[in-house]
C-alpha cells in the first residue's frame, strides 16, 4: 500500500504539467510521448489494462482494442475540429470509474463495458487529436496508439503479477482516488 501511495504522490504534480511541449513536428515520437505527459491519460490507460486482466476472457483483448480504436476515431474528430462537450470531465471520470471498477472487482457483462470504454477512448483520443500537430497526423496517431497499447499492457502485466488479489483492488482504489484528486486540482 505504501508503494501505491508513493506512486500516486509522484503522479499528482504531473497534473499541472499535463501535455507540456510542442507537437508541431507531427512525428511518431511526439504521439508516443503524448499519453505519457498527463497523469489523467496515464492512470486511465493503465487502469483499463488492470480491469481487462481482472475480468479476463474476451475482455483481455476486447477492452484495450475498443479503447484504442475509439481513441483513434476520437483523435480524428479532435483534429478535425469537431466539438466534444465536457471532454476533460469525461477523461477524469474515466480515471475514477475505471479505478473504482478495479477496486470493486466488478464483473459487468462485456456488452455493457464496451460502450463505456468506447466513450472513454473517444474522449482521450479527442484530447490527443485536438492538441496534435498540424501536419503528420498519421505518424502522430500511430504513436499515441502504440503508447496507449503499451500502457494497457503495463496494467495487464501488473494485474497478472498481483493475481487479482487485494493489492490489485487497492491499486484500483488508489487510481480512483488519484482521479478525484486530479479533478480537485484542475
Amino acid at each position: 500500500m505504501k508503494k501505491i501511495s508513493i506512486a500516486a504522490a509522484l503522479l499528482l504534480p504531473q497534473a499541472a504539467l499535463a501535455h507540456v511541449g510542442h507537437h508541431d513536428e507531427g512525428q511518431f515520437l511526439s504521439g508516443l510521448s503524448h499519453p505519457l505527459g498527463g497523469a489523467d491519460h496515464l492512470l486511465a490507460m493503465v487502469a483499463l489494462g488492470l480491469l481487462a486482466a481482472q475480468m479476463g476472457g474476451r475482455a483481455l483483448w476486447a477492452l484495450p482494442l475498443t479503447f484504442v480504436g475509439s481513441m483513434v476515431a476520437g483523435g480524428l474528430a479532435g483534429f478535425g475540429g469537431l466539438s466534444f462537450p465536457a471532454v476533460e470531465p469525461m477523461i477524469l471520470a474515466s480515471v475514477v470509474i475505471l479505478g473504482a471498477l478495479v477496486a470493486m472487482a466488478a464483473r459487468l457483462p462485456l456488452a455493457a463495458m464496451v460502450p463505456g470504454v468506447a466513450l472513454f477512448g473517444m474522449a482521450h483520443g479527442w484530447a490527443h487529436g485536438a492538441e496534435g500537430p498540424a501536419a503528420g497526423l498519421a505518424a502522430y496517431a500511430a504513436g499515441f496508439a502504440v503508447a496507449t497499447l503499451a500502457l494497457h499492457g503495463v496494467g495487464i502485466g501488473a494485474a497478472r503479477i498481483l493475481e487479482r488479489g487485494t493489492a490489485l483492488r487497492a491499486l484500483g482504489g488508489g487510481t480512483a482516488a488519484a482521479g478525484l484528486a486530479l479533478a480537485m486540482v484542475g
